[in-house]
């Protein structure tokens, strides 16, 4: 027999559960739908959850009560080739001070933390149960069949936030089909260091946390690497476009042996123990490769609908995920009250999201996705970097030039003249 309610959520992630508090805290019956065993199970998140308004207001003291490791407070941007690495850091005391603006989190233990959150407000969670299928009336979706709890699920508007490869998403029609140069695979690993050698290889003190972003050293791949501390352990890995990964023919796992062979991996985490390794797609398409995210009785959030984008340096989903479910909860909110669930009505959401930070920063950034497709931005960039420091500092007797000049002959040599012209018009659209 059908249970009914009047919004099904599929996926209890920080989207579905965003959502599901939304909702609930509205006095409406709403369901969570999570594949795992418990929300984030599925998951090994080393990443950073920001200071987000839409989490700071529906649980204003969750810095004291959520599962926080470390918050952020050293920002460092490294450019590495095989024998060296140039690094700009970034350190502030507006960083130090609360409200922190982000923070390192395990997502198998906070995922849990926010799902119950929402289901102490009054939503249910159903686990180890995946969403199979959509449920059509008169072409309007009106619920889900589920596996692992054999039978159905009927409401009145469902929320899809079951992640990157939306299946419902596919079979509402509201996504093509995925193109590789448009997907990334996230390949990470968790490595267990006393908080003390964290603390000091890192010139960090208390709860302070350090968040790297590495570009180079990814063996002719496009993608860039990060490393975040945890209390007493290190999230180390890398981000590589799916196409550019099955071209060179390797496993991930390689790859990521390969990363950390660099000498400045090896130094930082020297005696760290592996505990946990993963691989994960992350959509990368940014804006353009966004699916529609409306039809009738149907909303999609989160990775689900492709709100990632990447600004160059950070790659930005988390805040956006959290943003996309509080605004769709928001849009089901009216849309009961209206007792009208067509998409004429579920429009709403894609006019909230398009006046939120959300769809804004996802369009100033719309051409930051093709720029990542550059191969230079991964090899002849830090080679560059590395060349002008190396001829700036080396004392071997031979007359020095200026900054500049150093700098153009170094890219002159790696790039040439055509080569740096065509990457200045590519930047310059992508980020100016």
């Amino acid at each position: 027999m059908a249970k009914y309610f009047d919004v099904i959520i599929v996926g209890a992630g920080p989207a579905g559960s965003l959502a599901a508090l939304r909702l609930a805290r509205a006095g409406l019956n709403a369901v969570m739908v999570e594949r795992g065993s418990h929300p984030g199970a599925k998951n090994m998140f080393g990443g950073l959850l920001h200071h987000t308004p839409v989490l700071n207001e529906l649980i204003p003291d969750f810095p004291e009560r959520a599962p926080l490791e470390r918050h952020v407070y050293k920002k460092t941007l490294a450019f590495l080739t095989p024998e060296a690495a140039v690094s700009l850091a970034f350190e502030s005391e507006d960083f130090e001070n609360p409200p922190h603006n982000g923070y390192t989190v395990f997502r198998p233990v906070f995922d849990k933390w926010l799902a119950g959150e929402a289901v102490k407000e009054g939503a249910l969670l159903l686990t180890e149960c995946a969403a199979d299928d959509l449920i059509k009336k008169d072409g309007r979706v009106v619920g889900v069949t589920v596996k692992g709890r054999e039978g159905e699920l009927r409401g009145n508007i469902v929320i899809a936030a079951d992640g990157v490869l939306s299946f419902l998403a596919e079979k509402a029609g509201l996504r093509k089909e995925f193109k590789a140069s448009d997907m990334g695979v996230g390949i990470k690993l968790l490595l267990g260091l006393p908080e003390a050698a964290i603390n000091e290889r890192f010139h960090l003190v208390r709860d302070e946390g350090a968040d790297i972003s590495f570009v180079g050293a990814t063996g002719g791949m496009r993608g860039g690497g990060f490393l975040y501390t945890n209390r007493e352990s290190v999230s180390v890995g890398l981000v590589v476009h799916l196409d550019s990964l099955r071209a060179a023919g390797k496993a991930p796992y390689d790859v990521l042996n390969g990363f950390l062979a660099h000498p400045l991996l090896k130094k930082l985490l020297k005696g760290a123990e592996p505990l946990e390794y993963s691989a994960h797609l992350i959509p990368e398409g940014g804006f353009k490769a966004m699916p529609r995210v409306y039809t009738d009785g149907l909303m999609v959030a989160g990775d689900a609908a492709g709100l990632v984008y990447t600004n160059g340096i950070n790659l930005e989903g988390i805040n956006l995920a959290m943003t996309s479910g509080v605004l769709a909860a928001e849009t089901a909110i009216k849309a009961l009250e209206a007792g009208d669930y067509s998409a004429r009505t579920l429009a709403l959401y894609r006019k909230k999201l398009d006046e939120s930070f959300v769809i804004r920063d996802m369009k100033t950034f719309k051409n930051a996705a093709g720029m990542m497709h550059s191969e230079r931005l991964y090899e002849s960039y830090p080679k560059i970097l590395a060349g002008v420091f190396e001829k700036m500092y080396r004392v071997d007797g031979k007359p020095r030039s200026k900054l500049l000049r150093l700098a153009r002959r170094e890219a002159l040599k790696e790039m040439g003249l055509k080569g740096i012209v065509a990457d200045g018009i590519k930047i310059g659209r992508a980020l100016l």
